[in-house]
């Protein structure tokens, strides 16, 4: 697929995935050059590319005795890990499609991703997806073989482990090293590299078909973009590489010559990043929430001058932040301040996250602005950018050295936006990174995309292709959005657009981020879909409850989801009401739930990327929610 937009982007002339790869071994670094870091049985180790290299040699040489043609379906149900890149890269080097399952899917769930993709591998990560897998195995028939992980399954004709599966490669890689460079190099840039499906809330999941230039044209533009980052840069991996952002992440840190370390969980990126001192990372809001609240809390909850101290240098931080962003040098005295601030506070902060940390890249979900301004005023950079799977993903991005907080950024180079009335289909404008101007104010409308990122289209789906492609080619993203500041701001998703029964317009995203600006409030979630008024779901900041108003911790326990407890009511109202007043009257939220435990990935409700799935919580909750409109 050539880049058609703009003749003047120089791509370098890559063809497939694997030659970024290939490209970081032998030119940007050696063979011999530490690539991945993963730890292991409490140890961390090390990677080279030489020890990948290896390791794909052997699994091409065995994909290939199998008798797989170019274009046919291997599923990965893993965690991320080294072996993770090992088969992806063979996959992308013999042109085999990698259909990725997010391992948190229900068995039925698998087996429909398994059967709609027609995938004749399957590799998964350890005993319990195997077991999830052996659920459905009789429903899934176009399955020729699965290899498992875990050394001490019980193998059988149809079912080896990942070591065995390297074993027989080694010896099979000799007979077939020249029919698989051959089929390497047939490999281009229209060929699909991978089916990524859509996680389904609102329906069937549909398999967005991914090629190699979508992804090699996503990390040009990202290089275009954020160019501080370098060969010399470390990336700590813990997003699920079944997901379009981390996994265009990957591909970048193979464009660029980056190093990996991978994350043991979710609930161990922190002591992670003090081991393995990132320097950048790929992250969605939820996190950063989360560690917001965490310094927050541990800078002020102990009073006194520790207190003082911490809020001293925060408004320093924004001070200099503000002086930043104008263009102007600190001075003096302001550089002064920020240095004893930076010493006192700032440094202590770093330090708990590897003390390299220069960037965090926040996508999946909208960053509440008073989130990204607090990193900034640390010192450390977030840039929020905005796509979608089906756009590889990114359509735009923060820049650098411009920062618009609340805003996802500059239209990407190779790409085109186009803001378009949702009932009229009027066009009300087409931005480019050419027509860039830091002035540019538009109206709000669906947001519209074209570019060599976009997707191919829905795998065995034309109908719901031929939903989200026009005549004239655009992608409709299901986004509401406008220019601010020459900069896209994302409203909402268009499907959570509600329209209470007097006819107002409500994003339930922005009302959201206002009321969790309160250090009281950990989630929420906001109602008024056809209804007079708007009422929410909480889930109370559990540690500010149990020190602040002294809420015992049983009382978060029960088997009820939602907590009757007068106190805890009384001191969420009380930040309820101050948050109300920056709105508009019919969006001011008038009663509320308490959820006892939080919104989690494992209880269904929330996405991969820890966005909470609207249509299964309103169903889970449709009585109690009823409840607070009689």
């Amino acid at each position: 697929m050539a880049n058609t937009l703009y003749n003047e982007f120089k791509d370098p002339d890559y063809k497939s995935l694997h030659q970024f790869f290939l490209n970081s071994a032998h030119h940007i670094h050696t063979p011999d050059t530490v690539y991945l870091t993963k730890k292991e049985k409490g140890a961390w180790v090390d990677y080279t590319y030489r020890d990948l290299l290896a390791y794909i040699d052997c699994i091409t040489g065995w994909l290939m005795s199998r008798g797989l043609q170019k274009g046919d379906r291997v599923s990965l149900i893993m965690d991320n890990s080294p072996e993770f890149y090992c088969i992806d890269q063979s996959l992308q080097k013999l042109g085999l499609i990698n259909v990725s399952i997010y391992p948190t899917l229900t068995p039925d769930e698998t087996a429909f991703i398994l059967n709609d993709s027609g995938a004749k591998i399957l590799i998964v990560g350890n005993h319990f997806l195997l077991k999830k897998f052996k659920k459905v195995e009789e429903k899934c028939p176009t399955v020729e073989m699965v290899v498992g992980l875990p050394e001490d399954i019980d193998t059988d004709e149809k079912l080896i482990t990942y070591s065995s599966m390297i074993e027989q490669g080694r010896s099979l890689y000799a007979g077939w090293s020249s029919q698989i460079e051959e089929r390497f190099l047939q490999v281009g840039h229209d060929d699909v590299a991978t089916l990524i499906y859509t996680s389904g809330t609102t329906g069937v999941p549909k398999g967005a078909m991914l090629t190699h230039y979508n992804f090699l044209s996503n990390c040009y533009d990202a290089n275009d973009l954020v160019p501080d980052i370098t060969k010399d840069d470390r990336f700590l991996s813990f997003l699920p590489l079944s997901h379009v952002f981390e996994r265009m992440a990957y591909y970048l840190t193979t464009y660029i010559g980056a190093s990996v370390a991978f994350a043991e969980n979710i609930d161990k990126v922190a002591p992670n990043m003090a081991e393995v001192r990132p320097t950048l990372m790929a992250c969605v809001p939820r996190l950063l929430e989360r560690v917001h609240d965490r310094v927050m809390k541990s800078g002020t909850e102990a009073g006194g001058m520790k207190a003082a101290i911490f809020r001293w240098s925060l408004g320093v931080g924004e001070t200099a932040r503000h002086t930043k962003d104008a263009g102007k040098s600190r001075g003096p005295l302001l550089a002064a301040k920020y240095a004893l601030a930076n010493k006192l506070v700032f440094s202590k902060i770093k330090q708990k996250m590897g003390g390299r940390l220069k960037l965090f890249v926040s996508g999946g979900g909208a960053l509440p602005p008073h989130v990204g301004e607090f990193f900034a005023n640390l010192g450390i950079q977030v840039q929020e950018g905005f796509g979608l799977t089906e756009t590889s993903p990114f359509i735009t991005v923060n820049e650098y050295n411009r920062q618009v907080y609340g805003t996802v950024g500059r239209v990407a180079p190779r790409q085109q936006v186009a803001i378009q009335n949702p009932d009229t289909k009027e066009v009300y404008t087409i931005q480019s990174y050419k027509s860039f101007h830091p002035d540019f104010v538009s109206q709000e409308g669906e947001i519209l995309a074209k570019g060599p990122n976009i997707m191919k289209g829905y795998w065995n789906n034309k109908v719901e292709t031929d939903k989200v492609f026009d005549e004239e080619g655009w992608f409709h993203t299901g986004d509401i959005g406008r220019f601010e500041k020459g900069y896209l701001k994302i409203t909402d998703r268009l499907k959570n657009m509600l329209v209470t029964s007097l006819g107002k317009n409500i994003f339930p995203t922005q009302l959201e981020n206002n009321f969790l600006k309160s250090p009281r409030i950990e989630q929420i979630f906001i109602i008024g879909d056809k209804r007079e008024f708007i009422t929410a779901i909480i889930v109370p900041n559990r540690d500010e409850a149990l020190s602040q108003i002294g809420v015992s911790a049983s009382a978060f326990e029960g088997d009820s989801p939602f907590m009757d407890h007068e106190a805890l009511q009384h001191w969420l109202a009380e930040d309820i009401k101050k948050y109300n007043e920056n709105l508009s009257k019919f969006e001011r939220v008038k009663e509320f739930l308490i959820k006892r435990n939080p919104f989690s990935i494992e209880d269904g409700d929330m996405t991969i990327t820890l966005k909470v799935k609207r249509k299964i919580v309103m169903e889970k909750f449709a009585k109690e929610i009823d409840n607070m409109y009689l």
